[in-house]
């Protein structure tokens, strides 16, 4: 599974595409597992890595920097250049603002870490990351888009998301770490845990792709300008990212954390946001969902381009782990 994960990941997201638009009853259903697939993905992964040395992966000034430095300046500026497109259309433009300004908290450490980032050091910066956006996202918005989206944000979901997808599954995935020192059961917990990793990304594309793929098609005609902002987003934030971290002169796999960084968005926290919009701004949900499955194929894709063509110039300290 792990040699053909990108075809099988293809799999999923075709058939929660033709399962979304063909059973129409299924839907509820999938959207509902959305979040226990994505909290099993995260407890899965948070099990691999190294949680003792979260600590000093936290003291990495330079890393959090360049984190910083690409989502909440470059990222900002980005955005309000690419808006001017659809400035006049309310909902198009609060629907954009609220997925492209929220950096992701949750499966970038997964899609990270399977190009070889540092997926330590993404778990590490996260609460830095979501307290951040829940502050700045506010004064963006007011900034590009006026002073009435203050109005819009509500920091619970960030918080609920925060909970529900990082903080359960890193203690779970702690403790069984600590049981596995000493008992047998938690060692093939540990073990099983890396066989699960594929088939867990396939839920969770499938049943994200699946529960939300129609809501995109009944609308692509008034959504095809944010999709076609998404997808130079896209490219534009990988190029960007790249280029600070390797300015920044981050080793080869913290290099490619900040590559999926910059490129990766808060959708699946920001959409209850989204769909709490008043009635005429409803065309903004089906904004953030679009944006996801934009993100979710540009995923596939730097999976394949980031481990051939994002490397530091240096790469003789990358083997040594963290430092």
């Amino acid at each position: 599974m792990q040699r053909h994960q990108i075809v099988l990941y293809l799999i999923a997201i075709v058939f929660g595409a033709v399962l979304g638009l063909q059973v129409s009853s299924v839907r509820p259903s999938l959207e509902a597992s959305i979040n226990p697939f994505l909290g099993l993905l995260l407890y899965a992964t948070f099990l691999s890595l190294p949680l003792t040395k979260l600590l000093v992966s936290f003291r990495d000034l330079r890393f959090m920097a360049v984190l910083g430095l690409v989502n909440f300046v470059l990222v900002p500026a980005i955005v309000f250049i690419l808006t001017r497109f659809i400035a006049d259309d309310q909902a198009l433009l609060y629907g954009v603002l609220l997925v492209l300004l929220a950096p992701c908290i949750d499966y970038v450490i997964v899609f990270a870490g399977i190009a070889g980032g540092d997926s330590t050091r993404l778990l590490a910066a996260t609460p830095l990351l979501l307290l951040l956006q829940v502050l700045l996202v506010p004064a963006y918005m007011f900034l590009i888009a006026g002073s009435d989206t203050l109005a819009l944000i509500d920091p619970k979901p960030f918080l609920r998301a925060l909970l529900g997808l990082i903080v359960v599954p890193f203690i779970a995935a702690f403790l069984t770490q600590l049981l596995m020192k000493r008992f047998a059961f938690a060692v093939r917990i540990g073990s099983w845990a890396d066989y699960l990793m594929v088939p867990l990304m396939m839920g969770t594309l499938l049943s994200v792709v699946g529960s939300q793929i129609n809501a995109v098609a009944s609308q692509f005609q008034n959504l095809a300008t944010a999709i076609a902002l998404f997808v130079v987003f896209v490219a534009v934030m990988a190029a960007i990212s790249t280029a600070v971290g390797k300015l920044f002169h981050l080793e080869t796999a913290p290099l490619r954390a900040v590559t999926f960084s910059g490129v990766t968005r808060n959708s699946l926290v920001v959409l209850p946001l989204a769909l709490a919009l008043p009635p005429e701004l409803s065309l903004a949900s089906a904004v953030v969902v679009s944006q996801t499955l934009v993100e979710l194929v540009g995923m596939l894709v730097l999976i394949q381009l980031v481990p051939r063509f994002v490397t530091a110039k240096s790469g003789i300290n990358d083997h040594k782990g963290l430092i």
